[in-house]
């Protein structure tokens, strides 16, 4: 087990460096914020002066280790478009990021799981034919799409809702249905694949026939096997889930880190590209450790893969 604890750790610094590199690499590819900061007419000066102000006078290899440092420090560095500590504006917005993102998987796992299990027992009525058109809808709408939908119908048709910003628990129902369908879909889906294979084993029929109630061979023997590939996915949702938030905060307005980030592009703001996009991969790549190491729980097996 520590074998496997170990390795699954250094693979996730390997990514972790890798993304690091990624994110220096992509935020200078938006483009040179000099000529947004020097006015409309800047002179040579002008732009020698913002460069060296910035450290962009360097070699690149030279800003990417000064990078390095500065993160080891924990010093993100200044925003450039808002003038301020990259950590305050990240502290300012990340709550309300959270939120999305937990309120979305709740839902996401929940309901998914609920409907896969009531597919797959109902296999082959109108019930597991209704559900199943549900999730191929859900994985074939597009959030930015949906989003505008669900404000016309519920927000401005009906009014039951605030059409963006982020004021009460109402303006929360929105923005979590528009990003949780897609991964309560995809739930459902492998609920119920994993549900019919756990349920036509072996041991369930042996289950069956010792006369053990069908809601606890469900429960407890059927779904506890079909674990392995619901939480494999589940980890996934999750990447899936803080990458979705960048267009549906966009969408709702919301002030979290994904619309944060957006405007960060069109400002060219590399500091706060870097921090917004490192804090975003990070937990992505520990969200894909924790399931690693999850695994090795449900399934000693996976141990010596």
């Amino acid at each position: 087990m520590a074998r496997y604890i170990w390795t699954r750790i250094g693979l996730a610094l390997v990514a972790l460096l890798g993304v690091l590199l990624f994110v220096f690499v992509a935020a200078r590819l938006t483009g040179d914020p000099t000529y947004l900061l020097a006015g409309d007419s800047p002179t040579p000066e002008d732009i020698a002066r913002i460069h060296a102000q910035l450290g962009l006078d360097k070699p690149v290899y030279v800003q990417f280790f000064v990078f390095l440092g500065a993160l080891a420090h924990g010093d993100f560095g200044q925003s450039i478009h808002y003038h301020q500590s990259v950590i305050s504006l990240l502290a300012e917005r990340v709550p309300a990021t959270i939120e999305l993102v937990v309120a979305a998987f709740v839902l996401s796992q929940v309901l998914g799981i609920a409907f896969g299990v009531v597919a797959a027992i109902n296999r082959g009525t109108a019930i597991d034919l209704a559900l199943r058109t549900l999730a191929a809808l859900g994985q074939s709408m597009p959030n930015f799409w949906l989003g505008l939908v669900v404000i016309m119908i519920f927000a401005v048709g009906l009014g039951w809702f605030p059409t963006s910003g982020r004021t009460s628990l109402l303006s929360l129902v929105l923005p979590t249905i528009t990003l949780a369908l897609y991964p309560l879909a995809a739930t459902m889906r492998i609920t119920r694949s994993s549900m019919l294979e756990a349920m036509g084993s072996e041991y369930v029929r042996y289950l069956r026939a010792k006369g053990i109630r069908p809601a606890l061979i469900v429960c407890k023997h059927a779904l506890r096997n079909a674990l392995v590939p619901i939480t494999a996915l589940a980890g996934s949702q999750l990447s899936f889930l803080l990458g979705g938030t960048v267009i549906v905060e966009t969408v709702f307005a919301w002030p979290g880190l994904g619309s944060l980030m957006v405007d960060a592009v069109h400002a060219r703001d590399y500091p706060l590209i870097q921090a917004a996009a490192i804090l975003t991969s990070t937990a992505v790549v520990f969200l894909n450790l924790g399931v690693d190491l999850l695994f090795g729980i449900i399934d000693p097996r996976i141990r010596y893969v």
